[in-house]
């Protein structure tokens, strides 16, 4: 074994002993960590020569890999490191030098309720047909969310779950249901291949790791339409901005057919953050929207900036505004107030909640 892959599985170990989401490598900074939001630099290693980063992205990589990285100047893959943990990384070009951004998958997948997250998503694991997507920022538990979803699933149901993902995150014990991951490079040359061949392949529950052009917006559309139950992601910030992105990433020509298949097949959009803990971690606050018929009459209509005050009426059919989870944290002492403010659409309403 070579130094840096010693090195390598030290930095590895690490990185999940002290539960940090993310390792980052870069020239001209210490080996970095981000634990509970935050980047934690571990300063009692050496600050990264280009050698250094090098010879650490490169252990991480296969021949094929280093190959590709060098021709693409970039490259998604995942990375199990002694069956001990896992790892989704990017590795890339800045300056002229290698770096790479790894994120730490945990394990076991874990539930709804060890997430912390709203009982009402149960609802979404329970359907037969229809799209969901879970949106957030980059790092917001996106896919945590989708992987307890699926598993649940998983554990109740005897269905074909197929993943379409760049790369594949969390790894699924198969119980119930027959479970097909489908990484992009190793079991599929391209997203768009696995798009055009996956209703071919008798699903029933559909997994878009993330809808990046019309084509995947299209097929997931499709998909819901023809009966199946389908799950993707989107880095947006609240239900209305999703429906809006979704619409608007198609030609004008087009908008209001998409906006009629989006009305008729959307069953709810997850919209989540993790807010820092008081006492350490991060709790996830969620925006919950059900797509009843007020909500598919508004999409339909293209009239989303309606779509907030639907959802703060509508508490009896499930639906949370992102407010209102903020506040529950707040009183439950889950969160500084000063959190709360920092990640709310609307902090003077949020300071109305808690005056309640």
């Amino acid at each position: 074994m070579s130094d840096y892959e010693k090195k390598l599985q030290e930095l590895l170990l690490v990185c999940a002993r002290q539960n940090a989401s993310d390792l980052h490598i870069a020239v001209g900074r210490y080996p970095t960590l981000r634990i509970d939001g935050s980047l934690v630099p571990l300063t009692n290693e050496s600050i990264l020569t280009p050698q250094d980063t090098q010879g650490l992205i490169m252990a991480l990589l296969t021949p094929a890999q280093q190959q590709k990285v060098q021709d693409q100047r970039e490259l998604d893959f995942s990375y199990t490191f002694e069956d001990k943990a896992r790892f989704r990384v990017n590795a890339y070009y800045q300056r002229g030098f290698l770096a790479a951004a790894l994120r730490l998958i945990p394990a076991q997948v874990r539930t709804l309720e060890e997430l912390g997250l709203p009982p009402v998503l149960h609802d979404f694991a329970k359907l037969s047909q229809g799209f969901v997507l879970v949106t957030g920022p980059a790092g917001h538990g996106k896919s945590t969310t989708l992987a307890a979803l699926l598993d649940e699933i998983n554990h109740a149901r005897t269905e074909h779950i197929v993943t379409i993902e760049d790369p594949v995150e969390y790894t699924f014990v198969q119980d119930r249901s027959i479970i097909s991951q489908r990484e992009v490079g190793s079991d599929t040359p391209a997203f768009s291949n696995a798009l055009k061949s996956v209703l071919r392949q008798d699903p029933d529950v559909l997994m878009i790791g993330e809808m990046r052009d019309p084509e995947s917006i299209a097929t997931s559309l499709t998909a819901a339409e023809t009966g199946h139950l389908v799950f993707s992601t989107l880095h947006t910030n609240s239900a209305a901005q999703t429906i809006d992105r979704i619409i608007d990433s198609f030609e004008s020509s087009q908008q209001n057919q998409i906006a009629s298949q989006l009305a008729a097949t959307i069953v709810g959009i997850i919209s989540q953050r993790l807010i820092p803990r008081i006492d350490g971690g991060r709790a996830p606050a969620c925006e919950v929207m059900i797509a009843n018929s007020a909500i598919r009459n508004l999409i339909r209509e293209r009239k989303t900036y309606q779509i907030d005050l639907v959802i703060s009426t509508s508490t009896q059919d499930g639906m949370i505004t992102l407010n209102r989870s903020l506040a529950d944290l707040v009183y439950r002492r889950e969160i500084s107030l000063e959190q709360a403010e920092l990640y709310s659409p609307n902090p003077s309403e949020l300071r109305i909640l808690l005056e309640k």
